[in-house]
């Protein structure tokens, strides 16, 4: 079997050819011959079979092919130099993807979901693409970077609508647990109106999402204590949750209570007393909360807190709060009207030297 090809001064097309001869070679559903249909169509096809290299035990020959692919994307400015309209930009993107996260690379191609969009604005693949696409970004990220994991699968299940929702449960179920699991992520509500998540409704996965969007440590020890297994086969770990659940919890009652004293946490949270102080200062560093702690008084006084949902209440308290802000700069607008016009009539007034 010959060599990884190892590029010098040849031309583009000889390149692709070579790459062609060398997957064929390891066995790669590929033709040995020039596609009659141009370049595009050979790195197509190249990019399509270069998974073929991992066959090999050789890690330097895995480097340098994939090398060889880089050097051909770079030279030809593959993706970048196509018509921002050509419907291939699609399939070497999805490629790409595919290669570098067998690398783990998918950081150095994807840098989020609206720069994603950007690429796609003049030639938008089809919503099956689409989900496709952001199938294969959830599954690359989600041991790299769990956080943007949760917002692909986020945007993925907006692709679906009403009629097509109940077809998209798989992919609910794991943008749920990937959320949950996520040690960053603790608001959760929006996630209660995506389509294909309304349509979980009734099962255990959308019982314990409730859990974490608006319930307290105690609803959730409850329901680990009576659905151990189904937490379990979800991949879920019990002390994590129990741990994102404190703070939630944390969170609702700093939303009522400017000052929490440390027997109301040892109770509500169920930690032991020694641990409250550290407590605290985990949940301060989360910047949900801000607030500071009185040991003398043994209480923490809270400052201000995210809230855990954002419904009509909210939107309340927030047009209250404007509606404040906006009368106090007009008093104060009035009142600087009031000390110039004084200061005018002051002037108008004194004698002239």
């Amino acid at each position: 079997m010959q060599g990884p090809a190892v590029f010098m001064d040849i031309s583009l097309e000889d390149q692709a050819l070579e790459l062609r001869k060398y997957f064929k070679s390891l066995g790669a559903e590929i033709s040995e011959e020039k596609s009659p249909k141009g370049i595009e169509d050979d790195l197509h096809k190249i990019v399509g079979v270069c998974d073929a290299c991992f066959k090999e035990n050789n890690e330097a020959d895995i480097e340098a092919i994939l090398n060889s692919i880089v050097s051909i994307m770079v030279l030809w400015r593959l993706y970048n130099n196509l018509e921002s309209n050509s419907p291939l930009r699609y399939h070497v993107y999805y490629h790409v993807i595919e290669l570098a996260a067998r690398v783990g690379s998918v950081g150095e191609v994807f840098k989020g979901v609206e720069q994603l969009k950007r690429e796609f604005a003049t030639c938008t693949p089809s919503n099956e693409q689409m989900q496709k696409l952001y199938r294969l970004l959830h599954q690359a990220l989600l041991g790299q970077n769990s956080e943007l994991a949760a917002k692909v699968m986020i945007e993925l299940l907006g692709t679906y609508t009403d009629e097509n929702a109940s077809y998209a449960r798989e992919d609910a179920i794991k943008c749920i647990v990937t959320a949950l699991a996520d040690p960053n992520t603790y608001l959760l509500d929006p996630l209660l109106a995506l389509k294909p998540v309304r349509f979980l409704e009734g099962e255990l996965i959308h019982d314990l999402l409730n859990i974490f969007v608006s319930e307290k440590l105690s609803s959730y020890l409850t329901f680990y204590k009576n659905h151990k297994e189904f937490v379990h086969s979800q991949g879920l770990n019990h002390d994590q949750n129990v741990k994102k659940m404190r703070i939630l919890t944390f969170m609702q009652m700093a939303e009522t209570n400017p000052e929490i004293s440390f027997d109301e946490i040892i109770s509500e949270l169920q930690i032991e007393e020694r641990n409250v102080e550290e407590f605290i200062i985990e949940v301060l560093k989360t910047r949900l909360v801000r607030a500071r702690m009185d040991q003398s008084s043994r209480a923490v006084r809270v400052s201000s807190t995210m809230h855990r949902t954002f419904g009509r209440a909210q939107w309340l308290a927030l047009r209250d709060v404007l509606l404040s802000w906006r009368s106090n700069v007009h008093q104060a607008h009035e009142s600087m009207k009031s000390v110039a016009a004084a200061q005018l009539e002051y002037a108008s007034q004194s004698p002239k030297p």
